[in-house]
């Protein structure tokens, strides 16, 4: 089955985002329960790289297609899971990045779209909330995916909400916002 190629992330309004997130159609992983058959020999480093066997993923055709069968585990674990198998990955940070950022509006009125590293979109919202968590090398931030997946925002997308929370700051907690949910910015 051809994949299709992903249309242009700057030519896409925040609401043809909200759209092409909604009409696409993800195998229902969360239904599927085969025994555990192993490890896939596959890691996601933290910038995002896959890797089978040490090596990295070069089509990205093959890794939209692997993440698409990805699922977290109750123990916090990652699988790909297929109706008939269940394979062990190994995840460094996140198993996503979120590489750009749309914004539109302002204030309370802010919407906030990522496209991630596989392609797919995402809009920051109350079932997509964005957590910041506090490491020694600084703020590590998320945005919800889907099923207990996030993805780490990358450090030039974090750059640009720290920017939009300091332009919106009016002595509240610095944060932004996006389709009515406030997120402060800061772990």
């Amino acid at each position: 089955m051809p994949m299709t190629s992903q249309p242009d992330f700057d030519t896409l309004t925040v609401a043809d985002i909200a759209r092409l997130a909604d009409s696409d159609r993800l195998p229902p992983v969360d239904r599927w329960h085969p025994d555990h058959c192993g490890n896939s020999d596959m890691r996601i480093a933290r910038d995002g790289t896959w890797y089978h066997q040490g090596s990295p993923i070069g089509r990205a055709a093959m890794v939209r297609a692997f993440s698409r069968i990805l699922r977290r585990e109750p123990d916090g674990g990652y699988v790909l899971v297929t109706p008939v198998e269940k394979l062990d990955i190994e995840v460094e940070d996140a198993p996503f990045v979120a590489v750009e950022l749309k914004a539109e509006g302002e204030g309370r009125d802010s919407t906030l779209a990522f496209r991630l590293n596989t392609g797919d979109v995402v809009t920051a919202s109350a079932d997509h909330p964005l957590r910041f968590v506090a490491h020694d090398d600084g703020p590590h931030p998320y945005v919800h995916v889907r099923g207990g997946l996030e993805a780490l925002i990358a450090r030039p997308v974090y750059y640009e909400l720290a920017e939009r929370a300091l332009a919106g700051d009016d002595g509240e907690t610095p944060g932004v916002w996006s389709a009515g949910a406030f997120f402060p910015i800061a772990p």
